[in-house]
C-alpha cells in the first residue's frame, strides 16, 4: 500500500520529459542552405563580439521565450572569396537569436566563429538557434577547407564537399 502511494505521488510530480533534439551541426549543410536561399549570404570566419547579458532570459514560470531576440554585434575576421578566407572583415552585425519553445540559442562572445552572415537591407544578420543555425563555433582547419572547397566548386553535397 504504501509502495503504491509512493509511485503515484511521484509519478504526480513528474511533469513530461520534453527534450529538444537535433541533428549535430554541420558546415555543408549551412553551406547548401545560404547558396540555395534566395536573400545572399556571404560566409565570414572571425571573433563575434556582443554584450552577453541581452541574450535571452529563462522564465522558469512560463517558459515562454521570444522566438527572435536581436542583439547589436560585431563580426572581425575574414569573409571567404574563391581562394580563402583572405577578405578583411570587420562590421557590426545583427546576431539574431532564436527560441524554440522554451530552448534558445546559446552564443558565446570573444568565441571564434564560421558564420553564414545574411544580407539585408539594414546589414549583415548571424542566425544562431538551439541547434546550431547558421553559426559553428570554434571552427576546425578541416571544417574551413570544407567551406572553402564548395565555394572552389561552385556547390557541395552532404557526405561530401
Amino acid at each position: 500500500m504504501i509502495r503504491a502511494l509512493l509511485f503515484v505521488i511521484f509519478a504526480a510530480s513528474c511533469g513530461p520529459a520534453l527534450a529538444l533534439s537535433c541533428l549535430p551541426p554541420d558546415v555543408v549543410q549551412s553551406y547548401i542552405r545560404a547558396a540555395g536561399a534566395s536573400e545572399p549570404y556571404i560566409v565570414v570566419h572571425g571573433q563575434l563580439r556582443f554584450d552577453a547579458a541581452r541574450l535571452p532570459s529563462t522564465d522558469m514560470v512560463t517558459q515562454r521565450k521570444p522566438p527572435h531576440t536581436l542583439i547589436p554585434a560585431r563580426l572581425t575576421g575574414q569573409a571567404l572569396t574563391h581562394s580563402g578566407f583572405d577578405q578583411p572583415f570587420d562590421r557590426n552585425i545583427s546576431l539574431d537569436v532564436q527560441c524554440f519553445g522554451p530552448w534558445c540559442a546559446a552564443a558565446v562572445p570573444g568565441t571564434e566563429y564560421l558564420g553564414f552572415l545574411e544580407q539585408r537591407d539594414e546589414g549583415y544578420v548571424l542566425t544562431v538557434d538551439p541547434c546550431g543555425g547558421m553559426a559553428h563555433p570554434e571552427p576546425t582547419p578541416a571544417m574551413l577547407k570544407k567551406v572553402l572547397t564548395c565555394r572552389q566548386v561552385g556547390s557541395c553535397s552532404l557526405g561530401r564537399p
